[in-house]
């Protein structure tokens, strides 16, 4: 089986852990009104099943690493270790939050464009906070961001979207790893 290496980053209380949690049906419960910033890093581990890429052809299962990393930037030097070997990378934030959307261009600066990540090997997810009122409006973007694909997340009223919209990106992310082992598979041949 395929392990996928993928990042969760962005800004303090974007909700990061929340959804990580969600996506790796992991059954521990954090209050809504209680929040416990990630020291470092979290490491949770699944098998996703039935991915379909953008194509919508279907891909075998993977287990996933996610890494759920502190927005904080006090850990900034643990940045290059947490990369190393990731197969994507994953920006969170609230979109309801202003200074979100220009914390997000130093991460994708210091993340994505230093480890020249293709746009499908990222993901843009606005995560709206319960009860926030959920605008799914395109948030206004610097023009590096605005290339990645981005998903809308709302846990109280369509949590299956989001869970349908990264299994598609993994599905992608899974089918770059594949063609990256064939061209260096046909590379020793020749």
């Amino acid at each position: 089986m395929v392990k996928v290496k993928v990042l969760f980053i962005g800004p303090n209380e974007c909700g990061k852990t929340a959804l990580a949690n969600f996506l790796s049906d992991t059954t521990e419960q954090i209050g809504a009104d209680h929040y416990s910033p990630t020291q470092g890093v979290r490491i949770l581990e699944f098998e996703s099943h039935s991915l379909s890429n953008a194509n919508g052809n279907k891909n075998s299962a993977c287990e996933v690493e996610l890494w759920d990393c502190s927005g904080d930037f006090k850990f900034e030097s643990c940045w290059p270790a947490l990369m190393k070997d990731s197969n994507g990378v994953v920006i969170v934030f609230n979109p309801d939050v202003p200074s979100h959307l220009k914390e997000i261009e130093t991460w994708h600066s210091t993340i994505i464009s230093s480890q020249g990540l293709l746009e499908a090997q990222c993901l843009l997810i606005a995560h709206h906070k319960p009860g926030s009122g959920a605008d799914t409006s395109h948030p206004p973007l610097a023009p590096q961001l605005n290339k990645l694909p981005l998903v809308h997340s709302n846990l109280e009223d369509e949590p299956e979207d989001v869970r349908q919209e990264f299994h598609k990106y993994l599905g992608n992310v899974m089918r770059m790893l594949s063609e990256k082992q064939e061209r260096e598979e046909m590379s020793i041949i020749t």
